[in-house]
């Protein structure tokens, strides 16, 4: 529809609409099916490796380090924002009313967006992490004590909580749409502001800025981390130890190259270059197939 839709008056701006549609992936019937198979399965091992991991270390002593309490708040948060999305797109793969209520797809948006900005900064304390054990192993255990590790943890949330927030204050004074089609297969800002009748600047400029902050900020942590990573493993006279420390850093660096090479590509970036499938495709990546990775990047 090219005009817009006044539901509610600006007052009123908590209600803009009843309710969207999600296009979602599944342009030709004939895939549906195949479709559903592939992403229930790809839920499944996402389900069964995260929690599995979460339960593994909760059971096991020897994992009872700073490291794999990350890890566990790692697959926590994968767990949590692929449930968010997963089985919402499922269920509109395979029927033929897509509708999703406005507070239903602000929620999602709003828990989507805090899970996968906690992980962001996760794995940036995760590089902290190896930095303190492949560089100062004797001071490991002081360093990163248990309140030091709460303390971090409870920071990657509390980012995640108040950056989705901002968003999501901006987001509900938007006051009207000229579509409630979003064509994603969720509630992600990008599509969501493309379809505003509004001057939407003020929110693109705040998801750039944020977005950017958020990583440039983790990502100095991580290249600082590594380079001094680096430069321990070449000064090790043990051929076996700088093995093990290059395949302790291997499977992390792996999970940070692809999850922050999607936002990346997706949120960093002006709105004249928004592609509706190419970013399906990467959105993908890092909401689907990246949490079903983690746990087998990790336990391997």
């Amino acid at each position: 529809m090219s005009i817009c839709l006044f539901f509610k008056e600006r007052s009123q701006w908590w209600i803009p609409l009843h309710r969207f549609i999600l296009l979602g992936l599944a342009g030709a019937p004939e895939l549906r099916v195949f479709l559903f198979l592939v992403f229930l399965l790809i839920y499944g091992v996402t389900v069964a490796g995260n929690l599995g991991m979460i339960a593994v270390i909760q059971v096991s002593s020897p994992l009872h380090t700073p490291m794999y309490f990350f890890l566990s708040h790692l697959s926590f948060v994968d767990f949590c924002y692929s449930t968010i999305i997963v089985p919402k797109m499922l269920s509109n793969i395979l029927k033929g009313d897509k509708a999703i209520s406005f507070l239903g797809c602000m929620v999602q948006f709003y828990l989507f967006c805090a899970y996968a900005i906690t992980e962001v900064f996760l794995l940036a304390v995760m590089a902290y992490d190896r930095f303190v054990a492949i560089c100062n192993p004797l001071l490991y255990m002081v360093t990163m004590s248990q309140n030091v590790c709460i303390e971090l943890v409870s920071c990657c949330y509390l980012c995640g909580v108040v950056c989705s927030l901002i968003h999501l204050c901006l987001a509900l004074e938007i006051p009207s749409y000229r579509s409630n089609v979003i064509n994603h297969f969720f509630c992600d800002l990008p599509p969501l502001l493309s379809l505003a009748c509004s001057d939407v600047s003020i929110n693109e400029l705040t998801v750039f800025i944020v977005v950017t902050v958020n990583e440039i900020i983790t990502i100095v942590i991580i290249f600082t981390s590594y380079l001094l990573i680096l430069i321990t493993i070449l000064r090790m006279c043990s051929a076996e130890g700088r093995r093990k420390a290059f395949s302790t850093c291997a499977s992390h660096l792996t999970a940070i190259l692809v999850f922050h090479g999607t936002i990346l590509l997706i949120y960093c970036r002006p709105s004249s270059g928004y592609s509706v499938e190419t970013d399906k495709v990467a959105t993908v990546f890092y909401t689907i197939v990246i949490p079903m990775l983690n746990p087998l990047i990790y336990s391997l």
